[in-house]
């Protein structure tokens, strides 16, 4: 079962739109060699069970995230902190786990606000670690050459159980992080908390839409080849956009955040809960908190009601289309009054 409705979500977060002045007419490609290449099952649905498998009640799960930078967006963008803020809220309220955000410090606060509108608190980690009163924020060093030092660090000191990136950007061949379409992004790279979690053997696991992702990295050979930047840059000398770090499960999406809803929805699945995934009006509520504390749209670099391009309401009906399929696959069998006795199936036979 978890197969079947994994499927079918899977299918939902990889819906394409995008305009055409962008990347495009890419998605499904991207997608159907990551599941090739993890396997075959679907994507979310192996995500959601290595998380409840290997996180339990009071462990620390970190949480990256925050693309965009001065002078274009200076606190980021609205993809990437509210999917961040859904999987807190499904670790936090579902798992009975501890999320702790490690970002940046100019994309703290729409990660902060969003977070806050899911319903869980940021706190100081003491409380969130002893007394269960939410999750915790960590930012990453502003010294650059201390990043990988720092990042061990966090891993020994926190020992997560997972590291989860949702649309957070990672470094090329070259160590240089990109945006999507070849521009150079002055940035600390947060791959190294990825490095130092898989060293230490900690579950990791990838959200991504456009090859400069973190997770990315399993799929380097076919992006290098298949992304209309995989091997330039707007710049010269540039070697292409697509990250060189790769995630123990790596899920490509429409949007990030859809992703990073389809894994909540599906940690939501195995525990039976419907209610740890946001609803649509909660969404709304993430997305304005987001958008109005500095998490701007990516496009127009402004706080309109949108995420990559598609109005907010999209990422509400996602939402509401992702419930919807919980409800029914959640519920007892039921054909009502109209369809008759229910075909007896062979498991129901040896069971009896």
């Amino acid at each position: 079962m978890p197969d079947i409705i994994g499927e079918y979500v899977d299918r939902l977060v990889t819906v394409e739109m995008r305009n055409r002045g962008m990347n495009h007419g890419i998605v499904r490609q991207i997608y159907d060699e990551a599941r090739k290449e993890g396997g075959g099952r679907p994507i979310t649905t192996r995500a959601a069970e290595a998380l409840v498998e290997r996180v339990k009640p009071g462990d620390v799960v970190f949480i990256v995230t925050g693309a965009g930078y001065y002078p274009e967006v200076p606190n980021g963008e609205s993809d990437g902190p509210p999917g961040a803020a859904s999987l807190a809220r499904a670790i936090y309220w579902g798992l009975k786990a501890i999320p702790v955000f490690v970002v940046e410090e100019c994309h703290a606060p729409p990660v902060v606000a969003s977070s806050q509108a899911a319903h869980v608190m940021v706190r100081e980690y003491h409380l969130a670690k002893t007394r269960r009163m939410g999750g915790a924020l960590v930012t990453a060093p502003l010294d650059r050459n201390a990043t990988a030092g720092w990042a061990r660090q966090i891993i020994d000191e926190y020992q997560p159980a997972a590291v989860i990136a949702v649309e957070r950007l990672g470094p090329n061949d070259q160590g240089i992080v990109h945006g999507s379409t070849g521009v150079k992004k002055d940035c600390v790279d947060l791959g190294h908390v990825f490095l130092a979690a898989q060293e230490a053997g900690i579950l990791t696991v990838g959200v991504g839409d456009n090859g400069n992702e973190i997770g990315f990295g399993r799929i380097y050979d076919f992006m290098r080849d298949f992304h209309p930047y995989g091997r330039e840059c707007q710049y010269e000398g540039g070697t292409g956009v697509i990250t060189t770090i790769a995630t123990d499960v790596f899920l490509p999406a429409s949007i990030s955040n859809w992703g990073a809803y389809g894994i909540a929805a599906m940690i939501s699945f195995f525990i039976k809960d419907r209610e740890v995934l946001q609803t649509p009006d909660m969404e709304r509520r993430i997305l304005e908190a987001c958008l109005n504390n500095g998490g701007w749209e990516m496009r127009y670099c402004t706080n309109r009601f949108i995420v990559d391009g598609t109005v907010g309401e999209s990422s509400m009906s996602i939402i509401q289309l992702l419930h919807d399929m919980l409800r029914l696959n959640l519920a007892a069998p039921d054909r009502g009054l109209s369809h008759g006795k229910m075909k007896e199936t062979n498991k129901q036979r040896e069971t009896a």
